[in-house]
C-alpha cells in the first residue's frame, strides 16, 4: 500500500479530538522526533519545552493546515522552527550538555547550521532529498550540496584524513551513487570515470564508510530511547494549561456580566456627551474604522512616533479586547515616493508578549487596504492596521519592535498591478514603541438552534460581541455517513435589522466539544457597537463538501495509455502509468463545464500490499466563477473577493511513486477514490434564538 501525502482522511480524526489527538500522534512518533530534538537541543527541560510547544503550536495552526504536503512533513517543519527558537533562548540554556547528548552527537556539533539539519532530517529522520529541500526551503541541488560538505567536516572531524582530492565535477554525484539513485546514463559515465581516476577511487571509498559510519550512528541513535516519564510530563503541562484556560474563560464571563450591568449607566452618560464626542471625531480623524472605535471611546488617541532611514512609523490608536488587540498605524517615507505596510509575518514581534498577551489565541489576519481615499492621497503614505494577540491582563504596556517593512509595488488604484506577494522588496530598519492598552469588555449569549445545510446539522452554540468584532460559534455535525461539510462560509449576520459582513479571514477551528460527533467553529463578522441583540438571523455563503463516492480502477502499466473511466458525470482520463525510479501516473480532466467535484480523494495502491512507500503529487488547475470564467493564476495576489461564486478546479493531477528501499521499484495495481471535494453556494438565512 503506498499512504499519500496528500491522503486527505488521515488528518481528519486528529481535527476532530483536538489536542488529545495530536498528543497521542507524537506518543506514536516520539522516537524519532526525541532524536531529532536532540540534535539541537542539550538538555532534558529544552526537550521537554520543544514537546510541549510544538503540540500547543500544530494545535493552534491545525485549521490552516492544507493537503499538499503530509502532516509528518507540516509537523515537522513546525518542530524545526521551534527548535531553533529554544535553542536560541538563553533562558533554556543548560550550564553544560547531557552526557548523552555529548556521545551520541558530537560528530554533527561542528557543522554550520542547515548542513546538520540536512543531515539529521535525511540520514537520522529518513526523509527524501524532496522532503528535507522542502522542510529547509531550499532545492534539491543544495540539500546534495549541503550533505556533501557536512559529511566533509564530519571526515575531517573523525580523522579520516585530508579533503577530497578527487575531481570536483564529480563530487555531486558521490551521494546519487551510494543511494542508487543516479541515472543510468550518468552512472555508467562515472563508473568508466572512477575505473580510471585513483584519486576520485580513493575519495568515493573514504566518502562511503564516513556514511557508513552515519548510517551506524543512527543504528546507535534508536537506541537512544525516550524516558519512561517524558510524555507523562508533557502531558501533565497540557493537562494544567487546559485547566488555566477554562478558568480564565470563567472570569471572563463574570466580567461581561458585570460590564453588562453597568452599561446602562454608561449609555446614560453618553446620551448627554456623545454628541460632543462623535462629532469631535469626525472632524479629527480620517480614518473611518478608527473614527468609529474612537466614537464609541473604546480607545484613545496616542500618535506614538518613531523614525528610522528616513521612514517614519506612527501609532495611531491600540483597541483590545478578549478577541485581538488592533495596532492602527501610519507610516510615512519622507526620503522618497514608497508605501510601505506592515507585514503580518515577519518584521514584527512584541518582545514582551509572553508576559501581557494570551499566547492560546488565534491572530487575525488583516489584509491590506488600498482602495481607501487615505492611502490614494499621497504617494508617500500608508494607513494601516496589524492585529497582535489579546491581553492576558485587564491593561498593560505592548513593547513592539519593527524591523522590516513591505514595500507597496504598483498603482496602489489598480488592484491587479500589484504583487503584495511575490518578487516583494522590503525596508529595513528598527523602530521600538511602548502602547498603553487596557481591554475591552466582550459580551457573550448563548444560542440555541438548529438547522440542516445539505442534510447535514449545523447547531448555532455562541454569539459574542467584542469591540473589535462579533463572533459567531457553531458546530457541524459529522455522524452522518457519505457527506461531509468540511468548511461552512457566512455571507453576513443581522442583529436588530443591523447587518455586519462575514470576515474573509475569520473562519477558525475549536476544540471539539464533549460529544465527538460535532466540530466546533468560529466565524467573525464585522464589530457591533453597543447592540444588544433582541433578533438574530445569519446568511449562509458557502459551504465546502466532500462526498463519499467509492470506485476502483485497476492500473496496468503493460497496457497503452490514456485510458478513460466514468466517475461523477465526468470523463476522467488516466494519461500515464509508468514503472521506474520513480514510477509516474498522470490523470486529467480538462472539461471543467457543469464539473460535479473539484477535486478527487484517492490513493494508489501498489504491487505487494504491505510495501512501504511514499506518494507525491504536483498538480495543475483552473480559477472559475458562477458562470465558468476562467481567470488567470498568474496574477498574485489573486483577487478572490472580487470573483463572484469562485471555485478552484483540479485538471491534472502527476504522481511519483517512490519505495522506501532504495533501487526497489513501485508498480501501480489500483487507483482507489475514495470520493470527492466541493464547493456549493448558499443563499439560506437562518434565524436564530436566544436563551
Amino acid at each position: 500500500m503506498i499512504p499519500a501525502k496528500i491522503d486527505p482522511i488521515s488528518i481528519t480524526p486528529i481535527r476532530e479530538k483536538g489536542v488529545e489527538s495530536i498528543l497521542d500522534w507524537f506518543e506514536r512518533h516520539k522516537q524519532t522526533f526525541y532524536i531529532l530534538g536532540w540534535s539541537y537541543l542539550s538538555n532534558q527541560q529544552q526537550m521537554e519545552e520543544l514537546f510541549y510547544q510544538s503540540i500547543v503550536k500544530i494545535h493552534k495552526e491545525l485549521p490552516r493546515f492544507k493537503s499538499e504536503t503530509s502532516f509528518e512533513t507540516w509537523v515537522t517543519s513546525i518542530f524545526i522552527h521551534i527548535c531553533r527558537e529554544i535553542a536560541n533562548d538563553s533562558s533554556l540554556q543548560a550550564s553544560e550538555e547531557s552526557e548523552q547528548q555529548k556521545n551520541l552527537f558530537k560528530a554533527l556539533d561542528q557543522l554550520k547550521e542547515y548542513e546538520k539539519e540536512a543531515i539529521v532530517l535525511t540520514y537520522v529522520k529518513g526523509l527524501s532529498h524532496g522532503e528535507t529541500a522542502q522542510l529547509l526551503q531550499v532545492s534539491v541541488e543544495k540539500i546534495k550540496e549541503l550533505l556533501f560538505s557536512g559529511i566533509q567536516l564530519i571526515k575531517k572531524e573523525m580523522g579520516f584524513g585530508l579533503p577530497f582530492n578527487g575531481c570536483k565535477e564529480y563530487h555531486k554525484d558521490y551521494i546519487d551513487y551510494l543511494e542508487k539513485t543516479l541515472d543510468r546514463s550518468k552512472k555508467i559515465g562515472f563508473e568508466k570515470h572512477i575505473y580510471h581516476c585513483q584519486n576520485c577511487q580513493e575519495d568515493l571509498a573514504t566518502f562511503q564508510d564516513v556514511m557508513l559510519t552515519m548510517l551506524n550512528l543512527t543504528e546507535k541513535m534508536e537506541d537512544f530511547h525516550v524516558p519512561a516519564d517524558f510524555m507523562e510530563n508533557v502531558k501533565a503541562r497540557l493537562a494544567e494549561k487546559e485547566k488555566h484556560r477554562q478558568l480564565k474563560n470563567k472570569k471572563r464571563k463574570r466580567i461581561g456580566i458585570l460590564f453588562a450591568s453597568i452599561f446602562a449607566l454608561i449609555a446614560g452618560i453618553e446620551v448627554l456627551t456623545g454628541a460632543f464626542t462623535n462629532l469631535y471625531y469626525t472632524w479629527t480623524e480620517e480614518d473611518q474604522e478608527l473614527r468609529a472605535f474612537l466614537q464609541q471611546e473604546l480607545g484613545e488617541r496616542l500618535n506614538l512616533e518613531a523614525e528610522s532611514d528616513g521612514v517614519k512609523i506612527k501609532i495611531k490608536s491600540a483597541i483590545a479586547d478578549d478577541v485581538q488587540t488592533l495596532i492602527f498605524y501610519e507610516i510615512k517615507d519622507t526620503a522618497a515616493d514608497n508605501q510601505y505596510m506592515i507585514d503580518f509575518h515577519e518584521g514584527i514581534s512584541v518582545e514582551n508578549e509572553y508576559e501581557i498577551m494570551n499566547s492560546n489565541a488565534n491572530q487575525m489576519y488583516y489584509p491590506p487596504d488600498l482602495k481607501t481615499a487615505e492611502n490614494n492621497k499621497e504617494k508617500n503614505v500608508y494607513q494601516g492596521k496589524i492585529s497582535l494577540l489579546p491581553l492576558s491582563k485587564e491593561k498593560g504596556t505592548i513593547k513592539l519592535k519593527i524591523t522590516k517593512l513591505q514595500k507597496m509595488i504598483g498603482d496602489p488604484t489598480d488592484r491587479n498591478s500589484l504583487r503584495a506577494y511575490e518578487n516583494m522588496e522590503y525596508g529595513t530598519g528598527e523602530w521600538s514603541f511602548e502602547i498603553p492598552v487596557t481591554k475591552q469588555p466582550s459580551i457573550e449569549y448563548a444560542l440555541d438552534d438548529e438547522t440542516e445545510v445539505e442534510g447535514v446539522p449545523i447547531r448555532f452554540d455562541k454569539l459574542t460581541i467584542a469591540p473589535t468584532a462579533t463572533i459567531l460559534q457553531y458546530s457541524i455535525n459529522h455522524a452522518q455517513s457519505g457527506k461531509r461539510i468540511n468548511f461552512l462560509n457566512f455571507d453576513n449576520l443581522e442583529v436588530n435589522n443591523k447587518k455586519v459582513k462575514a470576515d474573509l479571514y475569520g473562519n477558525s477551528f475549536l476544540e471539539s466539544p464533549l460529544d465527538m460527533n460535532w466540530s466546533s467553529f468560529q466565524a467573525h463578522f464585522n464589530p457591533l457597537f453597543g447592540e444588544k441583540p433582541k433578533e438574530v438571523n445569519v446568511q449562509f455563503g458557502s459551504i465546502y463538501l466532500t462526498i463519499e463516492d467509492p470506485k476502483t480502477i485497476i492500473l496496468d502499466a503493460a497496457q497503452e495509455y490514456p485510458q478513460t473511466f466514468e466517475y461523477s458525470g465526468s470523463t476522467i482520463s488516466i494519461d500515464k502509468v509508468e514503472v521506474g525510479l520513480p514510477s509516474k501516473v498522470v490523470i486529467s480532466n480538462h472539461n471543467i463545464e457543469k464539473r460535479a467535484y473539484e477535486s478527487l480523494q484517492f490513493n494508489i495502491m501498489g504491487e505487494g500490499e504491505n510495501a512501504t512507500t511514499s506518494m507525491e503529487m504536483n498538480s495543475e488547475g483552473v480559477l472559475v466563477d458562477k458562470n465558468g470564467t476562467e481567470y488567470n493564476m498568474d496574477i498574485n495576489p489573486v483577487p478572490y473577493e472580487e470573483i463572484e461564486q469562485p471555485r478552484y478546479l483540479l485538471t491534472v493531477q502527476g504522481l511519483e511513486l517512490r519505495s522506501d528501499n532504495a533501487g526497489e521499484k513501485v508498480i501501480p495495481t489500483r487507483l482507489e477514490i475514495y470520493g470527492y471535494n466541493t464547493t456549493k453556494y448558499l443563499d439560506d438565512v437562518v434565524k436564530i434564538s436566544l436563551e
